[in-house]
């Protein structure tokens, strides 16, 4: 793999898009440790670094072991000693009070964490693991030509050239000057902030000995005042530990380092005419004067300094005041990503429980992601940005080791902090008076190119589509410089070069996720509009806020309507002022339609449920495919719809507030009543059980407890068979379900995959079902103890209640029969093929006649004998309900099997179901049997299966001769070809 920056062209106009970077902002913050959450710029403000919210501890951290790529600060590096004391006092004022209470000052805000780190697992430190990114050694002219034009394979077997570790940053360049400013840039998602924050921490511990000094700045920060100051009251201002040290700044012996971060906040001349010079540090001048200054050398001319930047800014510092420019390229190096996916997902507790007992699903989770690496390069050319590395990370922790969901967490939720921590309060471009949000252009252009995707059932998109989104609305110089700079500087964090064969020169969207949420945004925006919602939405807006005043009516009609018409509009304003008020109040209406009509398109139905369809599409799919990079014939956009939903929830709109894309509170509730009646009559209708899955997670993720009450009320009957129910969704479905307190007609979670986890979280919700299918699931001795709980609870309503085809055995088989004897609802019970034997049997059988209201139970094909079954029969006849006892395909003798059969239902009131014979005649329950065995077979030991059938046919047999009726020969007959039928499908394999 080769770096960022040597990525294909993909087209002649857009060839420029990919830009000569991989992409990148202040994410990598999270780097191996949720720590180190991606961007959060929040977290990150280096220039309020003392605020006392961001000091997490009191304590200097521990020793640590971490990862470097291509070296890094050197631990054992060490300071060369000066024999002169006028050097020997500036080292002990270097070591003095003031500078260690500023390590400790900016090592506790350095290790600030975020709140999106602290719900994904323990707080990982970033002094304790970290993987540095690719450095690449760069030039000013290689920044402003054109990438060269390679193709995609090209790409990933060439290697990245001129690499160069942060210890050699300030070594002497090729003329032999000593290395003073370096500039260091790279685009949104390469890690900048966590690279510098990574510095800082080292310097704190003692790791960056070749340095004395260390002050980092915001550029952010500075942007904010134009009101002048010194550079020592700056320095002061931020750090006043540092007011003792400020005397020796200017001295030539005290090795200081300058961190200026983001450059691209602010907007610097260095013409003469324009800023002034300055080298006094106590002269008050604005705080862009004394970063010019700073890099001119004509302030502290001694100091180093790094500045961080997007790439569109580079070339506002003049190259005579670089010394060296470096690329930060990412994780351009597959080797890098396995070992950040290594440290990050196998940490101990990273579930949550602080156990190693899921170690082993942790090393699998791993393997199989490493695995996915190396087959499907998509994937790994996403995992470039060290920001989508902790997305993947985050999205596997959120689906395997969330045991129970909170309130607030959910799938959207993920995205949209991933996105914050990103793009909030970052905007396009400084130097444009506009100061548009990048996340809202972000919205309306690269959300467009999204949303028409996803109609289409399009991933991959061509140099005309891009030009369709991007350019079809160029006006103006500020229009286009905008452009410019978001291709520059961001347009590689969303989209990427496929690498499918055959689709070299096309675009895929860097996560499959990120199309659905962005065009899931670009529509709840409301970006999507006709003309006339287009205008009346600008117009009504004017008219609210300036009532008559036609001149700003004017500008803004005339971008979007012929001048010719004006006279007609500003007449309807006059007759019908309300009107385009009511015209953009339907763009509500719009979209509560896509909601419904995108959650409930058939041509999806029996695709895998959305949560396993991320999960594939991170750790790939298990077994052959065409190819490992190819998709299916028809794309599914089933996250589209619940995305939509989920940025209307209030959590989200909030944090979608901070990136500039605003979503008011009447909007979302115009949107949910629009939208109810649509979705509860579709709800209604029978849906496949994935499809099911996807509605629980849709009202999961739209985080309205009232809508969702009112969806689910009706939903009486919830079939979920084969749906593989992770921890997760037990928790969604619980949370769903836990809005209502309506009893549930038949609940049906048939193979899948529950464990005494799984029924513990669903307790509430099984409590409330009448029908309770559980069969064909991993139910041992302690998932019995829940259900024993579960059925001698007071508010317990279950009637029926399967649990055949799973390991209940003996031990289980005692919670069961207490369950039995305390019961007051169950009446039918179902325990076939449940490994319980005579023993088990015989405890059930103990405990029956303690019950009043059980009327069906079946014990088939648990290697029961006669005794056991004779016992069984002989309290059964006695019960005051019990009609039927099935001991099919147990090992009853002919003697028992008489036994059994003298037992009656003329005699003694219950049916016994044993074999396919009654007498001489077939049982009336033979269909019923054979059924049974149909069903199973695929779960039962097939050679056992065999033998039974093998015995049932015999004694088929034998009945049939003792008769001299025709008809019940005929009967005999019919019955003895479907066994013969099993038995030779079973023989064959083709059953």
């Amino acid at each position: 793999m080769q770096c960022p920056r040597c990525l294909p062209q993909a087209g002649t106009r857009w060839s420029r898009i990919q830009g000569p970077k991989l992409g990148g902002r202040d994410i990598m913050r999270m780097l191996l440790s949720p720590s180190s959450a991606p961007g959060a710029r929040s977290s990150f403000i280096l220039g309020r670094m003392l605020h006392p919210a961001g000091r997490l501890c009191s304590k200097m951290s521990p020793p640590r072991s971490f990862a470097r790529y291509q070296g890094g600060f050197q631990e054992s590096a060490s300071q060369p000693s000066s024999s002169r004391p006028g050097q020997m006092a500036l080292r002990n004022v270097a070591s003095s009070d003031a500078i260690q209470k500023h390590r400790k000052s900016l090592s506790d805000w350095f290790s600030h964490q975020p709140n999106e780190e602290r719900q994904f697992g323990p707080s990982f430190s970033l002094d304790t693991i970290h993987v540095d990114p690719v450095i690449r050694e760069s030039s000013l002219e290689e920044i402003l030509k054109p990438s060269p034009d390679l193709t995609i394979l090209n790409q990933f077997q060439s290697p990245c050239s001129r690499t160069i570790g942060l210890q050699n940053l300030f070594d002497v360049d090729a003329c032999g000057q000593q290395v003073k400013n370096v500039v260091l840039y790279g685009t949104v998602g390469t890690g900048k902030s966590t690279l510098i924050k990574k510095m800082v921490v080292d310097w704190c511990h003692g790791r960056l000995p070749h340095f004395e000094l260390v002050i980092p700045f915001s550029c952010e920060d500075l942007s904010q005042s134009n009101v002048p100051v010194s550079l020592r009251r700056l320095i002061t201002k931020k750090y006043l530990h540092l007011k003792e040290v400020l005397p020796l700044l200017g001295s030539t012996n005290l090795k200081v380092l300058v961190i200026l971060h983001g450059l691209e906040r602010l907007n610097l001349d260095f013409r003469l005419s324009g800023t002034e010079l300055c080298c006094d540090p106590n002269e008050a001048v604005p705080p862009s004067t004394i970063v010019v200054n700073l890099l001119r050398k004509y302030l502290l001319p001694e100091a180093s300094i790094i500045v961080t930047t997007r790439p569109s800014a580079v070339r506002r510092i003049p190259s005579k005041y670089v010394g060296r420019y470096a690329e930060i390229c990412g994780f351009s190096d597959t080797n890098l990503q396995k070992q950040y996916f290594q440290m990050r997902l196998s940490q101990p507790g990273c579930d949550g429980s602080g156990s190693s007992s899921n170690s082993d699903e942790r090393d699998n989770l791993v393997e199989m992601l490493s695995r996915n690496l190396e087959r499907h390069n998509q994937i790994a050319a996403a995992c470039f940005l060290p920001s989508y590395c902790w997305l993947v990370c985050t999205t596997l922790h959120f689906l395997y080791f969330t045991k129970l969901v909170p309130p607030s967490q959910t799938l959207t939720g993920i995205y949209t902090s991933f996105l914050r921590l990103n793009f909030s309060g970052e905007i396009l471009d400084s130097t444009d008076p506009t100061n548009v949000s990048m996340m809202k252009y972000v919205a309306k252009t690269v959300g467009k190119l999204a949303h028409e995707g996803v109609i289409s059932r399009q991933t991959c998109f061509s140099d005309e589509d891009l030009q369709k989104c991007f350019e079809v609305e160029m006006k103006t110089e500020g229009e286009l410089n905008l452009l410019n700079v978001f291709r520059t500087d961001v347009f590689r964090f969303f989209l990427t070069p496929c690498v499918q064969p055959g689709k070299e020169h096309t675009f895929v969207f860097t996560i499959p996720a990120m199309q659905e949420y962005l065009a899931a945004l670009y529509v709840v925006l409301g970006e999507k509009k006709t003309l006339a919602q287009r205008v009346g939405k600008e117009v009504s807006e004017v008219i609210g806020k300036v009532s008559e005043d036609v001149t700003l009516v004017l500008s803004i009609v005339s971008k979007v309507l012929p001048l010719r018409i004006l006279p007609l509009l500003f007449g309807l304003l006059k007759m019908f002022p309300r009107f385009f008020n009511r015209l953009s109040g339907k763009d509500r209406d719009t979209i509560a339609h896509t909601m419904a009509v995108e959650m409930f398109k058939e041509e999806d139905y029996f695709n895998d449920d959305v949560l396993d369809q991320i999960n594939s599409s991170i750790l790939g799919v298990e077994g052959p495919r065409h190819h490992p990079d190819e998709a299916p014939d028809d794309e599914v956009f089933e996250l589209f719809p619940i995305f939509m939903g989920g940025l209307l929830s209030r959590r989200n709109r909030a944090l979608l507030e901070q990136l500039g894309c605003s979503i008011k509170n009447l909007a979302a509730f115009e949107i949910a009543n629009a939208m109810k009646k649509t979705m509860i009559r579709n709800s209604r209708k029978w849906l496949p059980p994935s499809e099911l899955m996807d509605y629980l997670v849709f009202l999961h993720e739209f985080q309205n407890e009232r809508f969702t009450a009112e969806a689910i009320h009706s939903l009486r009957t919830i079939n979920l068979s084969s749906i593989k129910m992770t921890p997760l969704k037990c928790s969604i479905l619980a949370s769903v379900m836990g809005t209502t307190s309506h009893e549930v007609e038949e609940l049906n979670l048939s193979s899948c995959h529950l464990d005494v986890n799984s029924l513990r979280t669903l307790f509430p919700v099984l409590l409330r079902c009448r029908k309770l299918h559980l069969q064909l699931n991993s139910l041992g001795p302690e998932a019995c103890r829940e259900i024993r709980d579960l059925l001698l609870h007071d508010k317990c309503v279950v009637s029926t209640l399967r649990l055949s085809d799973n390991p209940v055995t003996e031990q289980g088989a005692k919670y069961l029969a207490e369950a039995i004897a305390g019961n007051r609802s169950l009446t039918h019970l179902s325990l076939l093929h449940t490994s319980l034997g005579n023993q088990g049997v015989e405890v059930i059988t103990q405990h029956l006649a303690q019950n009043q209201h059980l009327k069906l139970l079946n014990v088939g094909y648990n290697s029961v004998t006669d005794k056991a079954a004779l016992e069984l029969v002989e309290v059964a006849k006695r019960h005051a309900t019990l009609k039927e006892v099935h001991l099919y395909f147990n090992d009853i003798s002919e003697e028992g099997k008489w036994a059994l059969h003298a037992l009656r239902k003329d005699r003694d009131g219950v049916q016994v179901l044993v074999f396919l014979t009654v007498g001489t005649d077939v049982s009336d329950y033979w269909a019923f049997i054979l059924s049974v065995v149909k069903k199973n077979l695929p779960n039962w030991d097939r050679e056992r299966v065999q033998q039974h059938l093998s015995l049932l046919l015999q004694d088929l047999e034998c009945s049939r001769r003792q008769t001299g009726n025709p008809w019940k020969k005929a009967k005999f007959l019919r019955v003895e070809n479907e066994v013969k039928k099993m038995l030779v499908k079973i023989q064959q394999g083709t059953f």
